[in-house]
């Protein structure tokens, strides 16, 4: 009998634990068909300029974008005036002048994606202590990635489940670790006019968003495949005409 109470404490823990652990580490997102998935997969250019947009009117507030600059928006299909009339839109600090002083311009094509704060703590300040974290690679930091990513923004709850407590100021995500985000949901229904006319619910806004993310992460990525491809292709042909000319070498010896 004290076995069986043993074993059947044990299996009682194990389950608690278990139930913990997944609280901790949020839901599994589920995983969807990407257009970029495969060996031959591509960025959807209509759904990376929707999603250029989702970025600049939505998450550019608090987010940051350090490691991509206007220019590279050539490879999301905008051309070089597009490009121009784009970066046009914000204002960058730039300086000193021949005064020494620091002074404000347009943003040039060769401009990064200017920063939401002026550093970390006004970024804090402004976020009820929270630090935004900067968008770039963040499909590729997230374990999950893209599918990842969708499922946190599509993964809102209005009220957290019976019984779960909610600390002050936090939002409930199926996804997010623990299940309390300090981000607001950050997109609702019709939150952006798509110049396409394309319907922007929250389910095609958060598509859309992490497809320009996936880009943002890895913008060679199609290169990088051709590439991949064409190198294949070539080690089989030379497979065959090395392995064509052994069978000649070795007939002649036999």
């Amino acid at each position: 009998m004290r076995r069986l109470f043993a074993l059947a404490t044990v299996l009682a823990l194990s389950v608690a634990s278990a139930g913990a652990a997944s609280a901790a580490v949020g839901l599994k997102p589920e995983a969807r068909d990407w257009s970029f998935d495969g060996v031959t997969g591509t960025y959807d250019r209509n759904a990376l300029r929707r999603g250029l947009q989702v970025y600049l009117e939505v998450c550019a507030s608090c987010h940051s974008l350090n490691l991509v600059a206007y220019r590279h928006l050539g490879g999301v299909g905008f051309s070089a005036e597009e490009i121009k009339a784009i970066a046009a839109e914000f204002e960058v600090e730039d300086g000193p002048n021949e005064e020494g002083e620091m002074f404000t311009r347009p943003a040039r094509a060769t401009d990064p994606f200017p920063q939401p704060f002026a550093n970390d703590q006004e970024a804090r300040a402004a976020n009820s202590g929270a630090l935004p974290p900067d968008l770039s690679v963040i499909n590729k930091a997230r374990k999950g990635g893209a599918n990842y990513m969708y499922a946190l923004l599509t993964g809102y709850r209005e009220e957290a489940p019976q019984g779960f407590e909610m600390m002050e100021g936090m939002s409930y995500n199926d996804y997010f670790p623990g299940h309390q985000i300090a981000m607001p949901p950050p997109l609702v229904e019709d939150g952006v006019e798509y110049a396409d006319g394309t319907k922007a619910s929250v389910e095609q806004m958060s598509a859309d968003v992490t497809i320009f993310l996936e880009w943002a992460g890895e913008p060679g990525m199609e290169d990088r495949k051709r590439l991949g491809i064409k190198v294949l292709l070539f080690l089989l042909v030379l497979t065959a005409m090395l392995f064509a000319l052994k069978r000649k070498i070795w007939a002649d010896l036999h």
